[in-house]
């Protein structure tokens, strides 16, 4: 069963049937996990608008960052990773103005101790305890 550590359960999971989400492998894991599916049709943005836009809108984030920092395109899935990171511990006015997504699923608080500006110094511990610095 697919929950979080406060026993929330996905329910019901709504794609476009763009096929990216068709594979016989997913639809049964989807079948043993009780998760109901709801296809729109093929080709229908309309149907699925919401999904479209937040798609756009990581897409133009991960521009963003990429352009901003100066990396190279093979950064892009851990600036789409950051961008879905950052997005979920940020007020989304669908929800509540003043509750966080990441807090209505998990029931914890967020924590922003761990975030970091891009480009600052960073450490790894390396041969038995020695530091070294990596920018």
């Amino acid at each position: 069963m697919i929950e979080n550590q406060t026993g929330k359960k996905i329910n019901r999971l709504r794609t476009d049937n763009g096929l990216e989400f068709c594979l016989n492998e997913f639809n049964d894991f989807c079948k043993k996990e009780d998760i109901s599916r709801h296809l729109t049709i093929l080709r229908t943005p309309q149907q699925n608008g919401v999904a479209k836009r937040m798609n756009r809108t990581i897409l133009e984030r991960v521009r963003s960052m990429l352009s901003h920092f100066g990396l190279r395109k093979y950064f892009w899935v851990e600036a789409a990773s950051t961008t879905c990171y950052l997005i979920n511990r940020s007020p989304n006015k669908l929800i509540d103005c003043n509750v966080l997504p990441e807090e209505v699923w998990s029931d914890n608080p967020v924590d922003y101790s761990n975030l970091k500006i891009s480009g600052c110094p960073a450490y790894s511990h390396v041969n038995e305890g020695k530091i070294r610095t990596m920018c």
